[in-house]
């Protein structure tokens, strides 16, 4: 794949919940091939808006990162479950660009939510009911709000991306139980709205599929297995366990980084034929097999592919 350098130069985006993981990782792909991102989530350095992580981590720092791979950056703290301050972003956009070209729906926020191993499979009628709900709330409502008020911009031209974030493949998802009824629920959800806002953008010319990454090295992932990007692979060393330290799976081997997951975008994104994806669930690594970008270190992991047998 040729380099994407400057490729999305005077491109407008939107990256919902860039705080950290993926939306981070989307943000500064989308930097790197020169595109404006609005970088929007709540923990900010300017702002103070309730969070369900209580993390260092700022959209500020997403929008610098952004700036420093050759984008333009621009932070805008946004609470994704306020109609009225969604609506205040798409004001706002509409002054200075008057459309956008990409929408990236990454808002999560559950992941202290849905627990550690210990409390996975929990059933339903065990299931504390509040935190269930506050899971289908910051992974449902939070992209439909976002939706309801950025569309209309994303369709002022022909042309406009939407892409939607979860976990794991509609086909995998399809015939696998997730975690819980509840995350199993959110995240099935999610692909499902890349296939029906597909439906009504596509008589506008714009194309919504929805991606998920790999086994991701977030910031927290490498925080579980208490290494760094640099040492990743000492997760995997079984005679950890013997020094009272994580073991990662054998598939954390297939890991990635946040920024590949970016990189897929970026290929759909320049690729003129994209409505060929428009409604469909795909994975970073499936992409990365049809256009030839890597991931940072060069690798082309393939986690979903495998899971898959593909």
């Amino acid at each position: 794949m040729q380099s994407t350098l400057d490729v999305l130069r005077g491109r407008i985006a939107v990256v919902a919940g860039a705080t950290r993981g993926a939306g981070r990782g989307i943000a500064a792909a989308l930097g790197e091939a020169g595109a404006t991102v609005i970088c929007t989530g709540r923990t900010s350095s300017v702002r103070s808006i309730e969070s369900d992580y209580h993390r260092s981590e700022t959209i500020e720092q997403t929008a610098e990162l952004v700036t420093q791979l050759g984008g333009k950056g621009i932070a805008v703290p946004v609470d994704h479950l306020i109609a009225a301050e969604v609506a205040g972003l798409a004001e706002r956009l509409r002054n200075e660009f008057g459309h956008i070209d990409i929408l990236v729906n990454d808002i999560w926020g559950g992941e202290i939510l849905k627990g550690g191993p210990a409390e996975w499979n929990t059933p339903i009628w065990e299931h504390d009911l509040e935190k269930g709900l506050r899971i289908l709330r910051l992974a449902i409502d939070t992209h439909l709000i976002t939706s309801r008020y950025l569309l209309p911009l994303l369709i002022k031209r022909p042309g406009g991306l939407l892409v939607e974030v979860t976990d794991g493949t509609s086909s995998y998802n399809a015939s696998n139980y997730r975690i819980s009824v509840y995350y199993d629920l959110a995240k099935v959800a999610v692909n499902r709205l890349a296939f029906s806002q597909g439906h009504e953008l596509a008589p506008h010319g714009a194309t919504a599929i929805c991606i998920t990454p790999g086994f991701l090295r977030s910031e927290m992932m490498l925080e579980n297995f208490a290494v760094t990007e640099k040492n990743w692979r000492d997760a995997l060393d079984p005679t950890r366990a013997g020094k009272g330290l994580p073991v990662a799976p054998p598939d954390f081997a297939l890991s990635e980084t946040p920024r590949y997951v970016g990189r897929a975008i970026v290929a759909v994104a320049l690729d003129p034929d994209r409505m060929k994806f428009n409604q469909q669930s795909v994975s970073s690594g499936q992409l990365a097999r049809e256009y030839g970008f890597t991931d940072l270190d060069g690798s082309s992991p393939d986690i979903w592919g495998k899971l898959e047998g593909q």
